[in-house]
């Protein structure tokens, strides 16, 4: 089968792609590597060669917000494509918050420019990477049918492509899945991250710093979120459907920094209050994901956290940054 991804150089959209290929498929990579304007240049440029080395798939640089730039390129192609997989996207609620104007262009004018040229081209499958954000303020085991209260711009221009997308498939115009991931971690990831900030820290013994100790977060190694992705593109059982894709067990953010000061053997840790722009949130409930296309996530947080510290001390990037505390 041929996949179309978006963000496919992305943390999460790399390993999706990845995971396609092994499985047989082929992929087409559409990332116009962004820094959102947080990521320094050294890390993006080394992140973006490490990232492509793991797939076969080559990047095609492609601004969404260009819609004659995205129809080109999908002119391109005689094959049928199965499926468009769309994971880019702002990559959270602070960098929109500081930048909605920009943030909207992507999260929406982009999307709209995607849909239109799947309708033109008659994609019959759209794969919408939306994020748990969506829910607001909610407690765990929250399910996919409750009621949507998002906060911030994030999370309700997160809701408003699920809206958009739901409503090219009722005029007809294709099939849709849409997943909702929460808190991914792991390696090949961004520095400024809750997981990576406590890790780097740690590995330098200097202070994690917890914004609201009680705060429940469902952490998802990036191998599982991805395997949730790709299971669901493929199953027959998940058209027009919505769906958790998360580790489906939440850990409060104090227990979490502990687990890493635990794991690397240093660092010291400052509660805070609890950062006023972002909801509470807890796990996720992932049943219907497990009956309808058999997920199935395998890595725990200690192990994941093991596994992300362990590529932080081989990482050609971080060992030469961090030569003077390893």
């Amino acid at each position: 089968m041929n996949f179309i991804v978006t963000g496919g150089c992305g943390f999460i959209g790399h390993n999706v792609v990845r995971q396609l290929e092994k499985l047989g498929h082929e992929c087409f990579v559409l990332d116009n590597v962004t820094d959102y304007g947080f990521i320094p240049e050294e890390e993006l440029n080394y992140l973006y060669q490490v990232r492509s080395n793991r797939m076969w798939a080559a990047n095609h640089h492609v601004d969404l917000c260009d819609h004659a730039m995205v129809k080109q390129f999908f002119s391109n192609f005689s094959f049928r494509c199965d499926a468009v997989i769309h994971l880019a996207s702002f990559p959270r609620q602070k960098v929109v918050s500081s930048n909605p104007v920009w943030g909207s262009e992507v999260m929406s004018t982009g999307l709209i420019n995607l849909l239109e040229v799947c309708k033109f081209y008659n994609i019959p499958k759209f794969v919408y990477v939306s994020s748990s954000m969506v829910y607001g303020d909610f407690e765990s085991d929250v399910t996919e049918d409750v009621v949507c209260r998002p906060l911030g711009q994030y999370g309700i221009m997160k809701l408003m492509g699920e809206d958009i997308v739901k409503d090219y498939t009722r005029r007809g115009h294709f099939d849709h899945v849409i997943l909702r991931p929460s808190a991914v971690y792991g390696k090949y990831d961004v520095e400024d991250r809750v997981i990576s900030k406590f890790i780097l820290s740690a590995i330098k013994g200097q202070t994690l710093r917890v914004n609201g100790a009680n705060e429940i977060l469902d952490f998802t190694y990036v191998k599982d979120a991805a395997a949730g992705i790709v299971s669901a593109t493929l199953s027959p059982n998940t058209l027009n459907k919505t769906y958790n894709i998360t580790r489906g067990e939440g850990i409060t953010l104090g227990d979490a920094a502990k687990l890493v000061k635990q794991i690397v053997g240093q660092g010291n840790i400052e509660l805070r209050d609890k950062d006023s722009e972002f909801p509470s949130r807890g796990s996720l409930n992932i049943d219907q994901a497990r009956q309808d296309f058999d997920f199935n996530p395998t890595i725990d947080l200690e192990y994941g956290l093991k596994r992300y510290y362990a590529w932080f001390l081989k990482s050609t990037y971080w060992k030469e940054k961090l030569s003077e505390y390893l």
